[in-house]
């Protein structure tokens, strides 16, 4: 087969004829990119492959609770670029709110009715199971 140009490192390299449709040199490292597209396609695509992934992924976790607990106390370099890079998500989104898990402070009491909850869909980050919603008052007390 000809000389290709590698995806990944940009460097050239002569396909074999099993592959014919081969993008990606031999390299350990261009072989990895290769497979984390791949699996990042795929994961976005197959419904059944994510709910294996997240299967086994937390099948992994129970087996080594603590684990990630652990791994920030003892890299701490890696917990503080983690820092770092959410206060630049969030300073991106300044002019949204952050919504957190089962906080809810209202300005005002609502008084005692029959309401109709939408769930609204902005741009807003919301954690685990928060929900933005549009109250409406359907009939009052």
């Amino acid at each position: 087969m000809g000389l290709k140009r590698c995806l990944a490192c940009g460097d050239q390299f002569r396909s074999v004829p099993q592959v014919p449709a081969q993008a990606y040199c031999s390299q350990a490292a261009c072989q990895r990119e290769r497979r984390k597209l791949w699996q990042r396609g795929k994961r976005r695509t197959d419904k059944d492959y994510r709910d294996n992934q997240a299967r086994a992924q937390q099948k992994w976790l129970d087996v080594h609770p603590g684990y990630w607990q652990r791994y920030r106390t003892e890299h701490p370099a890696y917990a503080q670029r983690n820092r770092e890079l959410q206060r630049g998500r969030n300073a991106a989104r300044a002019e949204t709110s952050i919504a957190k898990m089962g906080v809810s402070t209202p300005l005002s009491p609502l008084p005692s009715g029959t309401y109709r909850l939408t769930r609204e869909l902005t741009d807003e980050i919301a954690k685990m199971d928060a929900w933005i919603v549009k109250i409406t008052l359907l009939s009052g007390t």
